[in-house]
């Protein structure tokens, strides 16, 4: 399974709603971090979204990524017919065989039952270009509403990105989701977390660690996973410190620090 980052592994440089560096890190930039750190392979994501580059500025990160030998794999969200449409166009420009969506958009959230003839009518063009849609695990649906979408759309252009820690969100374990969504699963997001009581005892605390620190069980999990899931992805949930910049250092950090840590399991 070969190992990537993603545009949310470097959240705090790309720009979080209220808290932008003076610059911006950009799909140029985040591909030279991903040389720097030491992959291969890098998912765009919404938070960095393409559909909104023009096309030559899209031509040229492609052209970029080759020069690199970084492969790109594209990721959206807001799970319309139009804006699959056009990602699936775009996931095409790039070569990219892994299409990561997310259901939600900003004021559009569908229910499962929504979407499965959305993304059935796409499957002949997912078929035609070599691309498989990776249906991302977020808080709001649970694992038995995303086995009734891909069972429903009954495709192998159509799978699950498994988020490890995604699911938690609405009460949903770690082991509950994987064992459940693993026999699925095209692409892998790997995301480290710590779970620690408060110190009143009322309630937990989740949040962010490098790989090593927290408690995902990151063998057995590996260890569910068919070999349909390709490629396996880092993302970060990093707390920020008391400054933008000191906050973009820290994921920095935390990435090249996780990336060592995953080359033991991943090919590069």
């Amino acid at each position: 399974m070969r190992l990537g980052i993603s545009s949310y592994t470097l959240t705090w440089a790309i720009g979080v709603k209220g808290y932008c560096p003076k610059k911006r890190l950009d799909e140029i930039g985040l591909l030279d971090a991903a040389k720097r750190i030491g992959v291969r392979l890098l998912q765009i994501a919404d938070n960095l979204p393409l559909h909104e580059m023009p096309e030559g500025q899209i031509l040229k990160l492609f052209e970029k990524s080759k020069e690199l030998g970084i492969a790109i794999e594209v990721g959206a969200n807001n799970m319309t017919a139009e804006n699959l449409e056009t990602y699936i166009k775009i996931a095409d420009q790039v070569k990219s065989g892994i299409l990561r969506f997310a259901f939600d958009g900003e004021n559009y959230k569908p229910t499962a039952e929504e979407v499965i003839p959305v993304i059935k009518n796409a499957v002949p063009e997912l078929k035609s270009k070599g691309i498989t849609l990776a249906l991302e695990n977020h808080d709001r649906l649970t694992a038995p509403d995303f086995i009734k979408i891909i069972e429903s759309v009954g495709s192998p252009e159509v799978g699950i990105c498994l988020d490890c820690a995604n699911s938690l969100g609405n009460g949903e374990g770690l082991r509950e989701v994987v064992a459940q969504l693993a026999p699925y699963t095209v692409n892998f997001h790997l995301k480290e977390v710590s779970i620690k009581r408060k110190y009143h005892k009322m309630g937990f605390d989740i949040e962010g660690k490098p790989f090593g620190e927290g408690v995902l069980p990151l063998e057995w999990m590996l260890g569910q996973l068919p070999p349909t899931c390709k490629t396996a992805i880092l993302e970060q949930w990093t707390p920020p410190e008391d400054t933008i910049q000191e906050s973009i250092e820290k994921e920095y950090h935390w990435a090249c620090k996780s990336i060592n840590y995953l080359k033991n399991y991943f090919e590069i």
